[in-house]
């Protein structure tokens, strides 16, 4: 009896102990992989009108650490490539979406993008504790909305990000115009296949309208824009692919699919 009891204590006291350590191991979902710097910055730029390119400022990441000033620009806008949506609650590895601020994006923000990084960076935060951050600090005043209207780009020949079908692959070059407070019924829109109709991108599910300093409207380029901007890319496209097998986009598909 007495190795009976014995053997039930050393077990209560392993679960006890085990429970304690499982919870207190930090999890390994918030690490992301360093991409190639070249590669990286080629595609950051790749958001952004050609024209834009040479004077602009590029921000890498650091998984590590967060996003560091790889090139400083003259031109006012800023160019990086995102790796976690902090609206959605979770951390996954593997979207990517290239973005190009003006100057007015660039100090509204592209800081709060950064702050997000950089939490996920330390592995200390859960992604529920992110999103549930940066709402604070929207309802508090921390993060205000662009000042006036500006424009972000996102002409990059790719865009992996979540869909209702899961994370997909997407070549859709497209314009957000800053928009804060703003929803489809007040500009009548709405998605549709092709993305040819004004829509809002935002963050109703986790803002209201009230607070939602994220909103813009998005407009896709049109067919000819973006058959100009697969065939001038397809050699960045063929190094993403190289680098990482998911972000292989099947051109064939893409250009048959919407013409």
């Amino acid at each position: 009896m007495k190795n009976i009891k014995k053997l039930i204590f050393l077990f209560i006291a392993w679960m006890i102990t085990g429970s304690s350590q499982s919870l207190a191991q930090a999890p390994s979902d918030w690490l992301v992989d360093k991409m190639p710097a070249d590669l990286e910055m080629d595609y950051a730029l790749s958001s952004l009108p050609p024209s834009l390119r040479d004077g602009a400022t590029v921000y890498l990441l650091d998984p590590a650490k967060g996003y560091y000033l790889a090139r400083k620009g003259n031109n006012g806008f800023s160019a990086y490539v995102e790796r976690t949506d902090w609206a959605r609650g979770e951390f996954v590895s593997d979207t990517y979406a290239a973005l190009g601020f003006d100057s007015i994006g660039s100090s509204s923000l592209l800081p709060v993008f950064f702050d997000v990084a950089a939490m996920r960076a330390t592995g200390k935060y859960t992604a529920m504790q992110i999103r549930d951050l940066v709402i604070k600090r929207v309802k508090d005043g921390t993060y205000k909305a662009p000042s006036k209207t500006g424009i972000c780009y996102m002409l990059s020949p790719l865009l992996r990000t979540h869909l209702d079908q899961g994370i997909t692959n997407m070549v859709m070059p497209h314009y957000m115009i800053y928009a804060p407070f703003v929803d489809d019924r007040d500009i009548g829109g709405g998605w549709i296949p092709g993305g040819h109709q004004q829509f809002i991108i935002g963050t109703g599910d986790v803002l209201d309208k009230a607070h939602a300093i994220f909103n813009y409207i998005g407009i896709a380029a049109g067919e000819s824009e973006k058959a100009k901007i697969i065939e001038q890319n397809k050699s960045l496209l063929a190094r993403l692919e190289a680098y990482k097998s998911i972000l292989k986009v099947d051109l064939n598909y893409t250009m048959s699919h919407h013409h």
